[in-house]
């Protein structure tokens, strides 16, 4: 099981130096990835009609390709993981393009999360309709594999049409691996017919284990192997006494395939860069990891 960290992106702050080095220690600590939290927009609470979500303008999100460009160049093993890009409103074509760059400057070292997403206020910002969402992803992950994979394209869809173009450079990972997050049904029987992996949010046990056999079924039924198919945990320290650390950790290592844990040190109250490195920092030491 391979372990990363979740990039404090509300937290970490504006300061690109303190970034760098945030990102320099995790890769140092043997931490294998690091997975960056996706919004373009925050909406006001106050504006006409209301507002509730876990994010409001006020929450600060760096640009997920953008900010893989910026740690591309400051890291040289740590792999750069999407959790989760929200695909249906953005352009296709583009983030083919943009994912493609940054696997080619980190030397393939991206993993792509996409999602459906939650908020209408983005797609309506970005010009995208959040009523289609849905199929919208599917065709999104089809063509981007082609863009991916191929010099020329040509593509007739419901929502895309590329009349023989191609990307260059083309990524190094040809195609760049596509996980998906979301928990309703709908959402695992596509990630199980498309996805490369899955980042649910759950506990380790055993209903966590019964529904990732459950996801291996559907993708054993949809005609792929289950066991190239990646589950990623999620350990969220503020949730769990430091204590039952090392607890939680050997439950997620006792679960059957789960491939990948991010550890989250977000709403620990912690001020800047250097306290969420001391909190990882800690976390290994407790835990015994070398």
């Amino acid at each position: 099981m391979k372990i990363g960290v979740v990039l404090p992106q509300t937290e970490i702050g504006n300061d690109a130096a303190a970034i760098k080095a945030y990102a320099e220690s995790v890769e140092g600590m043997g931490f294998t990835h690091a997975l960056v939290f996706d919004h373009v927009l925050g909406a006001n609470p106050e504006r006409p009609g209301g507002w509730k979500g876990p994010y409001t303008y006020r929450h600060a999100f760096h640009e997920p390709f953008v900010l893989f460009g910026f740690l591309a160049a400051a890291t040289q093993r740590l792999e750069l993981v999407s959790g989760i890009i929200i695909l249906p409103q953005r352009q296709t074509a583009l983030v083919a393009k943009q994912a493609a760059a940054v696997d080619v400057l980190s030397g393939g070292r991206l993993r792509l999360g996409v999602a459906v997403g939650w908020n209408p206020v983005e797609f309506e910002a970005l010009g995208e309709n959040f009523k289609t969402r849905g199929a919208r992803i599917e065709e999104q992950i089809e063509l981007m594999r082609a863009l991916w994979t191929k010099e020329l394209v040509t593509f007739n869809g419901k929502y895309h049409r590329v009349p023989d173009a191609g990307l260059n450079p083309l990524p190094v990972q040809r195609p760049i691996p596509i996980w998906m997050g979301g928990e309703s049904e709908v959402v695992q029987k596509r990630m199980a017919r498309l996805a490369d992996g899955w980042m649910p949010h759950f506990r380790p046990g055993a209903a966590a284990q019964a529904t990732v056999d459950r996801i291996h079924g559907m993708v054993q039924d949809a005609g792929r192997d289950p066991k190239a198919f990646g589950v990623e945990g999620r350990m969220t320290l503020s949730q769990i006494p430091e204590s039952e650390w090392a607890k939680e950790l050997e439950a997620w290592r006792a679960m059957r395939g789960i491939t990948h844990l991010c550890v989250s040190t977000m709403n620990l109250k912690l001020a800047k860069p250097d306290d969420h490195v001391a909190m990882l920092r800690r976390f290994r030491e407790t835990v015994g990891l070398k």
